[in-house]
């Protein structure tokens, strides 16, 4: 059997006597998309800034590709293939679309941060930003500023920025939360064509777009992991109806 391309042992984060994430263990294939559910104060974005290394584990190993990258920073870790989206939309407002992408495009080629007359003007950054921005639908909005995009657009614009660093693990924390329905279905056509491609972690709320993109979710609570399996394996699974579910949303 191949190697997962993340693998996460017996990690542990706690804040004064609160145990936020609690002996969590999991894996994430090349290509898969894995989602994370539970409540509110479950742990689940506590453990992405772990796997991102904007918070260092008070125990356990994060392996990806078979490396131990653990003790790493962010920007290694990105370098190495991980990004991230943020539950608050995270862009610069008064600067484009396109403008917002090309300085990730910068930032992972090395480039220097003395960035708008390069980044402004450089076809080595533009052309690619705007390829990224054209592959999520946003090709058409480019030239548009950041704060007059629409939420939904404001959130495709973070993911293009985090796919401009062509990540082979994408964490995404609640892409679609404030979404409406609209903005909400147009996200999850994108994260469908984009399942396979990369490997993905959904953090997510909406149950409908869990058990129709993941491949494997796996719950949390208290900062625990109470079950891992196939969506079908987590609808049938007694312990998570009880937990967190309920038999309604499962129906």
């Amino acid at each position: 059997m191949a190697e997962p391309l993340l693998s996460v042992a017996g990690l542990c984060k706690h804040f004064g006597g609160i145990m936020a994430t609690d002996d969590i263990s999991l894996t994430i294939a090349d290509g898969e998309l894995h989602a994370i559910i539970g409540p509110n104060g479950a742990g689940k974005t506590t453990l992405v800034a772990q796997l991102m290394g904007e918070l260092r584990p008070d125990c356990g190993s994060i392996r990806l590709d078979g490396k131990d990258v653990t003790a790493l920073p962010p920007y290694r870790r990105s370098l190495r293939g991980i990004a991230r989206s943020f539950q608050i939309t995270s862009v610069f407002p008064e600067f484009t679309a396109c403008d917002n992408v090309a300085l990730a495009v910068q930032a992972h080629s090395g480039g220097s941060f003395r960035f708008w007359r390069a980044a402004r003007a450089d076809p080595a950054l533009r052309e690619p930003a705007r390829a990224v921005l054209d592959e999520i639908g946003l090709g058409h909005r480019a030239d548009v500023p950041a704060a007059v995009l629409a939420h939904g657009e404001q959130r495709l614009l973070e993911i293009a920025i985090a796919l401009a660093s062509r990540p082979r693990l994408l964490l995404l924390d609640e892409p679609m939360a404030g979404m409406g329905i609209d903005d909400a279905a147009r996200m999850m056509s994108f994260l469908a064509r984009l399942k396979g491609k990369i490997a993905l972690l959904l953090i997510e709320h909406d149950m409908d777009a869990v058990f129709a993109l993941a491949d494997r979710v796996t719950v949390m609570l208290y900062g625990s992991i109470i079950a891992t399996g196939t969506p079908a394996q987590i609808r049938a699974n007694a312990e998570v109806r009880k937990a967190y579910l309920g038999e309604d949303e499962l129906a």
